[in-house]
């Protein structure tokens, strides 16, 4: 579903449009879904319930299932946690197709996409600090919207007082929309609940939207599943596939996973993963009954493999309860 808002295309190199190409025949002839998990820590069990149920709707509809992993935030990330993901989803039976891909192996497309918005008048520099956008926040909620104070001034691209800008994409005016396969479309202004987001930061590092978009679009992925914490931050992502000529893919944001006090399960709890599990003598076949069960596939205290799993399951019935939920 497309938007109202008149996102002006840009003209990429040829290669990258053949790659767009190549993925929107992807996209049409059969399903791709993907779980994107960053190596910051180790997954706790909400994580590894948005992989099954990733996994399950990707297999459900015979389609491809890839692992990537948005690695590009380096600060953030911790040694070993790379490997240890990739052993816990192994370990679940969640297989993937072909071969692990990794955003910081990717930053040639990236910047290869940043020029061509910076090329075709789509970006902006901005050098508005922490501090300031924080005394502008508001105290709860989502993320404020960017108000858009370097967006009239004369674009600095250099360093200025030894620090580079930012780089933000020039939204236009109107609704940014697409398709959810769990709930109402999604539907969002882009000047008062998106703004103008960032696609480059002031340390270099490519930004989550920038490469989450690029790589949904040129990957030709046709189902993204995710957490509805993520809600929000699909309309900069759609805004951004547009600019590039994409396609969009179908949304499945998914209830998340609380504890008995209803607080989200979060990589700093810590205990909540697969060893503390593992060490309460669940094996794998327990782990996926109890993940299966939160979601009402399957009984409480059921015990089954992933594939197990699948061979029981319909799309139907994982649409009816999580659609309830949403």
């Amino acid at each position: 579903m497309l938007g109202s808002a008149e996102v002006i295309a840009v003209v990429l190199p040829e290669h990258l449009q053949r790659l767009l190409s190549q993925a929107e025949e992807q996209r049409q002839s059969g399903c791709r879904g993907r779980y994107a998990p960053s190596p910051t820590g180790r997954l706790h069990l909400g994580n590894l319930r948005t992989a099954l149920l990733s996994w399950l709707i990707t297999r459900l509809q015979g389609g491809e299932w890839l692992l990537r992993l948005d690695d590009l935030d380096t600060p953030r990330n911790r040694p070993g946690a790379e490997q240890i993901i990739l052993e816990d989803l192994s370990w679940l039976g969640l297989h993937w197709d072909g071969s692990v891909l990794r955003q910081s192996e990717r930053r040639g497309l990236y910047a290869t996409v940043l020029s061509s918005l910076r090329r075709d008048g789509l970006l902006y520099p901005c050098r508005c600090s922490r501090r300031l956008l924080a005394d502008i926040s508001a105290p709860h909620g989502r993320s404020p919207v960017y108000p858009g104070f370097c967006r009239p001034l004369p674009p600095q691209w250099g360093p200025e007082q030894g620090r580079l800008p930012s780089w933000r994409l020039r939204l236009p005016p109107g609704e940014l929309q697409w398709s959810e396969c769990l709930g109402p479309d999604g539907c969002l202004d882009a000047g008062s609940e998106v703004g103008d987001v960032v696609l480059r930061r002031s340390d270099g590092l490519f930004a989550y939207h920038l490469a989450t978009a690029v790589d949904e679009a040129l990957l030709g992925v046709r189902d993204v599943v995710r957490g509805i914490d993520l809600w929000h931050t699909t309309a900069p992502q759609v805004a951004l596939m547009r600019c590039l000529g994409s396609g969009l893919p179908r949304y499945w944001h998914v209830p998340l996973w609380t504890d008995s006090q209803g607080e989200r399960l979060s990589k700093r709890d810590g205990g909540m993963g697969l060893p503390a599990l593992q060490q309460e003598g669940h094996d794998a076949a327990g782990v996926i009954g109890l993940m299966a069960a939160s979601v009402n596939l399957v009984p409480e205290g059921s015990r089954l493999s992933a594939q197990e799993l699948l061979q029981s399951s319909s799309l139907e019935a994982l649409i009816k309860y999580l659609g309830s939920k949403a």
